[in-house]
């Protein structure tokens, strides 16, 4: 069976193949991703934050650290809702739901700042997305993504065995659209697009897009010389960061 993206994660085995690799200290999430979407996060005091696809809402916890005043979580998962509410307990003004990033009601100029990790690659039609993001952000509000690099997408063949993949095939780069991979011992549809495809969406929805990173890793978080020289072969995310007109 192949799921989509949220769904994928309420498969039992392959959400405890997931949540191990999550938990390790080598991490990408932790050691490549995370750093680089904290460094394009500004001046989050009394702010309201809307994460789509939050997953555990391991970010929420540096949020409040940095002043945010309220925070909004959604993920498709069910396991993820309830980890994410789990993690949370202890803070107030926090909302955590259930709901899809495509069916969410985006309410009008709610937000200061829309975040998401690493759920874009799931998403079919951004285009219609961020401009449901642009519509739910304040005047100046800002927007920060990341999602799985291109080179990535667009060519999952060899990624799905038990041993670290130490090929990455480009292939096919302009034929967007729906890949199915083998992940984490089960399959899940994803989608390619270009670095073009994900600048011109926001462009259309109205942002001016002031930042473009990707996964460059650190050498000062890496003890393991050979997963660092690993790590710097290929780009494993993109990150943009963008503002609504004021």
């Amino acid at each position: 069976m192949t799921y989509s993206g949220p769904l994928f994660y309420d498969d039992p085995k392959i959400f405890s193949t997931y949540m191990s690799r999550r938990s390790s200290e080598t991490s990408a999430n932790e050691t490549l991703e995370k750093p680089v979407l904290i460094s394009l996060l500004g001046d989050l005091k009394n702010t309201s934050v809307l994460d789509l696809g939050c997953g555990e809402a391991t970010l929420a916890p540096y949020l409040f650290e940095q002043g945010c005043a309220s925070y909004h979580g959604i993920d498709g998962s069910e396991n993820m809702v309830k980890l994410a509410k789990k993690h949370l307990d202890a803070y107030e003004n926090v909302l955590i739901e259930r709901d899809y990033i495509e069916m969410f009601p985006y309410p009008e100029a709610e937000y200061d700042w829309v975040i998401s990790r690493l759920a874009f690659h799931y998403i079919e039609d951004i285009n219609s997305i961020f401009k449901c993001i642009a519509q739910s952000l304040k005047p100046g509000g800002r927007f920060v993504f990341s999602a799985e690099h291109p080179v990535i997408t667009s060519n999952h063949t060899g990624g799905g065995g038990a041993a670290p993949r130490q090929d990455w095939t480009v292939d096919r780069y302009f034929q967007t659209g729906q890949r199915k991979l083998s992940w984490l011992g089960g399959e899940v549809f994803k989608y390619h697009r270009t670095i073009e495809d994900y600048f011109q969406a926001l462009l259309n929805a109205g942002f001016k897009v002031d930042q473009l990173k990707e996964s460059k890793p650190d050498p000062k978080l890496f003890k393991d010389k050979k997963l660092l020289e690993r790590r710097s072969r290929v780009p494993l995310f993109i990150f943009f960061a963008a503002q609504k007109d004021a």
